[in-house]
């Protein structure tokens, strides 16, 4: 089959305007969504699970005020939100979003389970059409039953124009490779494994795609938030804990020569996956206007060769 045009380079991630981490206003968030479009970004990146459907109803509000031609859009599937039986007025902060929690997010990868998520989110989105669709997260629930049940149906609901992409979205790099040699992919959403600070997608994921023609959208590329700042901090959080002491070592070895090359951290972060063949495009996060704005900056930034050079020869990306 044909593959669909290549994604922008910059998208934005739009799990912060689902209220991650803090609340926003619905006036703050649509001024992250139009700062965002103001910079040049035109890729657009939500899921169900992302605020419980806040995200995709406040990106889907904004989107509706643009042309339909001009951005692309991509969600999720996987989890189904229904009503929560044990809500008791309380706040969904155990999966890090500021929303209410009567809704729940129930697994299902069924065709029929697909099929409603499609549905559940062209209404919240107020879209009719879905320009590409990962399943979000498989490994969390059940690989083996994504492989079987999930994928197929990705296939079948792309083959009858209900969606015009499909793809994986994962932080584990085994399942993306094993999704990748499933299923006959367009794109997959490789988050945190493929930074500026460490690369395990290149030993496995990035080759699959190469070979059967899949590409790849880097998410995570601040590896949460250390690359975010060119003076690295020491107690910044690595994943669901802290740094371990040789990941610190080696950000502060790329600190230095970025530093020694008048180059931002955060843009080297940003146009590091671009590099490989296969990435398509760069997914960045951001609950403020002005982050939005710079993170565009720094994508657009001149990056000298030798810095790509220098770091490769330090053993801290592959040449």
């Amino acid at each position: 089959m044909s593959r669909p045009e290549p994604l922008p380079a910059l998208g934005y991630g739009a799990a912060n305007v689902g209220n991650l981490f803090r609340p926003l206003s619905d006036e703050e968030a649509w001024a992250v969504l139009e700062a965002a479009w103001d910079a040049g970004i035109r890729y657009f990146d939500t899921a169900p699970h992302y605020g419980l459907g806040l995200s995709e109803r406040r990106l889907g509000a904004f989107l509706q005020t643009k042309p339909r031609h001009a951005f692309v859009v991509s969600t999720k599937a996987g989890r189904l939100l229904r009503p929560n039986p044990d809500s008791a007025g309380g706040l969904d902060t155990a999966n890090d979003f500021h929303v209410p929690d009567d809704l729940r997010r129930v697994w299902d990868f069924s065709e029929e389970g697909i099929r409603a998520s499609i549905a559940e989110s062209q209404e919240r989105l107020g879209l009719e059409h879905i320009d590409l669709l990962y399943l979000h997260d498989p490994e969390r629930h059940d690989l083996e039953l994504a492989i079987a049940e999930a994928l197929p149906a990705l296939e079948q609901v792309r083959a009858e124009g209900i969606v015009g992409a499909i793809g994986v979205g994962s932080m584990v790099t085994e399942a993306l490779a094993r999704a990748v040699r499933s299923a006959d992919l367009d794109t997959i959403m490789v988050a945190g494994r493929y930074t500026l600070l460490e690369q395990p997608a290149a030993e496995q994921v990035l080759p699959a795609c190469a070979e059967r023609g899949t590409g790849v959208v880097a998410a995570s590329v601040f590896n949460s938030g250390l690359l975010a700042q060119s003076e690295p901090r020491r107690d910044g959080r690595y994943e669901y804990g802290s740094l371990p002491e040789p990941l610190w070592q080696r950000l502060v070895r790329i600190a230095e020569i970025c530093r020694a090359h008048d180059v931002p951290l955060p843009a080297a972060a940003i146009q590091f996956p671009l590099r490989a063949s296969v990435v398509q495009s760069v997914v960045v996060g951001g609950s403020r206007p002005d982050q939005l704005r710079q993170n565009a900056a720094y994508a657009a930034l001149p990056i000298p060769e030798a810095l790509w050079s220098d770091l490769a020869d330090a053993d801290l990306i592959a040449d």
